[in-house]
């Protein structure tokens, strides 16, 4: 198949596919006619790529899937390389989400304080809204 092709399979651009082909993600084959070539194996390696992307993984750390592709292996994840990248992700997902609990909590200390101090200052009615006199 030609780019283009490849491209809506995986619902990608061809800009995209240049770039994988550029960093030795994707083939660089050639048909006679000088036209890229991809066939099926190339559609399962972007399709790989784009999942582990939408995920939060960088290019690069796609990598040993896609190498692990190559070998012949049926998944990109059947090998210890990829699998170190999955432990090592996972690491950095678990201290995100820490941090995002620190940040979350924060935030409602700040809110419980602001609703405390602006209940004792701003005397509201019935309606949700306070208008702030100035």
């Amino acid at each position: 198949m030609r780019i283009g092709e490849l491209a809506e399979r995986a619902g990608t651009t061809t800009r995209t596919l240049r770039y994988y082909e550029s960093r030795g993600l994707l083939p660089a084959r050639r048909a006679d006619n000088g036209y890229r070539a991809y066939d099926e194996d190339d559609l399962r390696l972007v399709q790989q790529i784009r999942t582990l992307q939408d995920f939060g993984f960088e290019l690069e750390e796609t990598r040993p899937f896609v190498d692990c592709l190559r070998a012949g292996h049926p998944a990109g994840d059947a090998c210890p390389a990829s699998l170190a990248v999955y432990r090592r992700k996972l690491g950095e997902f678990d201290s995100l989400i820490e941090q995002l609990r620190t940040v979350r909590a924060e935030v409602g200390a700040q809110l419980a304080r602001a609703e405390l101090e602006a209940g004792a200052v701003l005397p509201c009615g019935p309606e949700p809204r306070c208008e702030l006199g100035g």
